[in-house]
């Protein structure tokens, strides 16, 4: 009992958590996921070309099954699993993994197209002949050895690599806590890179830049722009663009193509075309007739069709912005410096394999002294024993053993062990005039060959120079043209080239439904008709925001509770007349109960323009616009809001406007914006209107001399009254009458300033959308009633009013819907009373 109690050891919980997954997490770093600096190799692929050179399994002997080879690395090297080994070195063997491959595959290697390669029974391989390079030299030990898992066999720390691997292959790993992303370069470029550095020590990223202008993928391609390369080479981090090469082929018979026969790095040409598939069945592209791989053993070709009235060139930078034709590539240039991850620039990874390659030559040249002068001292013995030739045969021939002869050499001629033992194997024909003469000649080489080995190891320079050498014979026999072309930035795709330019109709429904159409889907309208379908709706919904807006400007979103969000107009979706829309969840953060109140699209955040805020409750706040210029993702609040309110609109402004504001029962107010001073995100506002029970606002806009003010009622009456009819007063008041509700048409959801330029849409709550244009609206006093601008059917009610300045839209002469009778005028008022029936308006 007290052996096991003697056992038994109390450790704390928490800290032996810590320390092993401490210990993990180092091996994974160290020991599988990230490459060496050196030598840009991960463990398991050094593993495999060890092995491989071992097995002689060199360029010019016969392939050998890769199970051969997976069975030697597992056996020997690596104690992981044979499926992890296999598809290293299948990666190792495929033209668009690697730019230099450094495995020699024979068999079904897998395609680019994802297809796995066969079983490791079925293939064969052996080394490339790129790959020799990168164990050149490594028997002469030009690097350190470690022993294996078991101890019972030796493998290398790091291969010679006599190419800067890291960079011209690149790598790709996840460590605990961190990975790595470098990726493939052009041999040539890095190399003189390299060349250049070792010649001027203090260059920069930028001056490295010169010769390697960036990543060359074996899948060609292009790379867009040149900042995030900068970045990434002079950070260690980057993000860069890749766009595959495709151009437009058109047919004899006019119709266009769009060709790819180029795709980014490590996109899979199968799934591409599927998600392509995809889009064009669910409507999210459209203008594609066919779509075909045609690609063979002599290349790639994937065809998409275009239809005739399609614009090929909005339709493939459609493909750019939504599949994988173009992608992103994370740099991140992690690697192990003396087995300690580090985040390496340009420059340092050069220095980091030039310095290695110094360690490496020198090395090299302290092995070749070390057997050069081993042979010079054996070489100098037999010079002694051919000088005293009689002397030494009648010593040996007058010895009775070996050991007798091999002392009396040593004794009589001041010879060392190496040398006598070397003379008596030395054979007799070497005795001859012509082989005296060879040694004489070897040794005489040796000397000349020993001096300029030590020379190498006293010079630096001399070293720089070997490793030039070296390098331009690698490059003159391996480099070959750059694959992947880099574009210039300002052709960078922008948003902004993806659709063309456009007014666009953007609609947002009472639950949250977005869409973008084109301007002219509505044909112009004579007021009084029936409209045509606008958007579909569900029983419950209907549109309550629609604007026109140019499809290339910043979109902002102000919600009921004070939050403000942006998109572009393009990246809404474009859909058809009579889709539903997507909710906007789905693009902007929202909360479950909160809605869009109002959109206002931005061509620029400047300082000399101001957003003026009003509350249903009839309260006002002005902010620079400039204050909006960043919002996060997740939104930003634009305005405090009071408990009860919500915020009726928002209306971009420029400090020197008047502003009219309308209430549900047929109230107006017209004051100065001046009257609200400008204020911060945070404040609340001040009273602009004050209104009665049950009342709240529901219509705004900037006041204009040349405009009418537009009145609508949800039972589609409205009517124009000149602003000059809109006295001027001081915010706070109670407001003047702006028309005379009843019963028949209803109250007020509209109140806007429109000219004669105007077109105007309304839409009802079912969906239905007229246009008209705005000179056919009656102008009528404050105190009329209205004219029918559109018939709706029992039960239906106006919900949006949105003016649209597109006149040259022309009317069609042939919709029956028009060409009734002249629609009903309600009788006016009290037009004659003046302003006798207006309610005083009170002070603030």
């Amino acid at each position: 009992m007290a052996d096991n109690e003697s056992r038994v050891t109390e450790i704390n919980i928490g800290q032996e958590m810590r320390t092993s997954f401490l210990d993990y997490a180092m091996s994974v770093i160290v020991s599988r996921a990230l490459p060496d600096v050196r030598d840009g190799l991960k463990p398991v692929h050094r593993r495999i070309l060890f092995a491989m050179n071992e097995l002689g399994m060199t360029p010019d002997k016969p392939y050998r099954k890769s199970a051969r080879i997976v069975g030697d690395v597992i056996g020997k090297y690596h104690p992981h699993g044979d499926s992890a080994v296999y598809e290293t070195m299948v990666r190792m063997a495929q033209d668009f993994s690697y730019r230099n491959m450094l495995v020699d595959g024979h068999g079904n290697f897998g395609s680019i197209d994802g297809d796995a390669a066969a079983a490791m029974r079925y293939t064969e391989a052996k080394m490339s002949k790129i790959s020799l390079e990168m164990v050149r030299d490594i028997n002469k030990d030009t690097i350190d050895y470690q022993d294996n898992y078991d101890g019972n066999e030796q493998e290398p720390v790091v291969l010679p690599s006599r190419f800067p691997n890291l960079l011209v292959n690149g790598a790709a790993g996840i460590a605990v806590g961190m990975a790595t992303n470098i990726p493939p370069h052009q041999l040539g470029e890095v190399i003189d890179g390299v060349l250049a550095l070792s010649k001027n020590p203090e260059m920069t990223v930028p001056d490295l830049m010169e010769y390697i202008p960036g990543p060359d993928f074996p899948t060609a391609a292009a790379i867009v722009g040149r900042s995030g390369i900068k970045r990434a080479y002079q950070t260690g981090r980057g993000s860069i663009i890749i766009r595959a090469n495709a151009y437009i082929e058109e047919n004899n018979s006019g119709k266009q193509s769009i060709i790819v026969d180029q795709l980014p790095y490590q996109v899979n040409k199968a799934r591409l075309i599927e998600k392509i598939a995809e889009l064009v069945r669910d409507k999210k592209i459209e203008g594609i007739t066919d779509l075909r791989d045609e690609s063979d053993r002599n290349g790639m070709r994937v065809v998409i069709e275009v239809k005739k009235d399609a614009n090929a060139n909005v339709l493939l930078n459609n493909l750019y912005k939504q599949t994988a034709l173009q992608t992103s590539f994370g740099i991140n240039i992690l690697a192990l410096v003396d087995g300690r991850p580090q985040v390496l620039n340009l420059k340092q990874c050069l220095n980091h394999y030039l310095e290695h390659q110094k360690v490496v030559i020198k090395r090299r040249t302290a092995f070749e002294l070390q057997k050069a002068e081993a042979r010079a001292h054996i070489l100098e013995g037999l010079r002694t024993a051919l000088d005293h030739l009689d002397a030494v045969i009648d010593l040996i021939r007058g010895s009775e053993t070996t050991d007798i002869a091999r002392t009396g050499l040593i004794e009589q001629f001041s010879l060392t062990h190496e040398q006598a033992q070397a003379i008596l194997e030395m054979r007799l024909q070497r005795l001859t005039g012509l082989e005296r003469d060879k040694i004489e000649q070897e040794y005489s080489d040796l000397v000349e060959r020993i001096k300029e080995l030590k020379a190498i190891l006293a010079s630096e320079e001399r070293v720089l120079e070997i490793i030039r050498e070296e390098l331009t014979e690698i490059k003159e026999k391996f480099n070959d043209e750059r694959r992947t072309v880099i574009t210039a930035g300002e052709n960078q795709i922008e948003d902004e080239d993806l659709i063309p330019r456009q007014n666009v109709v953007i609609t947002i429904s009472h639950h949250g439904y977005l869409k973008r159409m084109p301007i002219d889907t509505y044909r112009s309208q004579r007021r009084g008709g029936r409209g045509v379908q606008g958007m579909g709706t569900n029983d419950d919904d209907f549109v309550e925001h629609l604007f026109t807006t140019s499809s290339h400007q910043t979109i902002l979103f102000f919600t009921n509770k004070g939050k403000v969000y942006r998109l572009k107009a393009y990246e809404i979706p474009e859909l058809q007349r009579t889709a539903k829309g997507i909710p906007v969840i789905n693009l902007l953060q929202v909360e479950k109960d909160e809605y869009i109140s109002t959109v206002i699209p931005v061509e620029a955040f400047s300082d000399d323009a101001y957003l003026f805020f009003l509350t249903k409750q009839g309260i006002a706040k002005r902010t620079k616009l400039s204050a909006f210029s960043n919002i996060r993702k997740g939104g930003l609040f634009a305005i405090n809001i009071r408990e009860n309110d919500e915020l009726y609109g928002v209306r971009l402004t420029h400090g020197d406007e008047s502003l009219i504001l309308g209430t549900k029962q047929g109230i107006s107010i017209h004051f100065r914006e001046e009257d609200v001073r400008f204020m911060g995100r945070s404040a609340t506002g001040v009273k602009a209107i004050s209104l009665s029970a049950d009342d709240e606002v529901i219509g705004m806009d900037i006041a204009d001399e040349e405009k009418d003010v537009l009145i609508v009622t949800d039972k589609g009456f409205g009517k124009r009254t000149p602003i000059h009819e809109f006295k001027m007063q001081q915010r706070g008041g109670k407001g003047i009458k702006a028309c005379n509700l009843t019963e028949r048409n209803g109250s007020l959801v509209s109140m806007r300033c429109v000219s004669d330029d105007h077109d105007i849409m309304i839409m009802t709550i079912q969906g239905v959308l007229i246009r008209m244009q705005a000179q056919e609206i009656s102008k009528l006093g404050r105190y009329a009633q209205g004219v029918t601008l559109i018939r709706l059917a029992e039960g239906e009610e106006v919900s949006t009013v949105a003016p649209v300045e597109t006149p040259e839209d022309e009317v069609d002469p042939d919709d029956s819907d028009q060409q009734g009778a002249e629609p009903e005028e309600l009788p006016e008022e009290g037009e004659e009373s003046g302003e006798a029936q207006d309610p005083d308006p009170s002070e603030e």
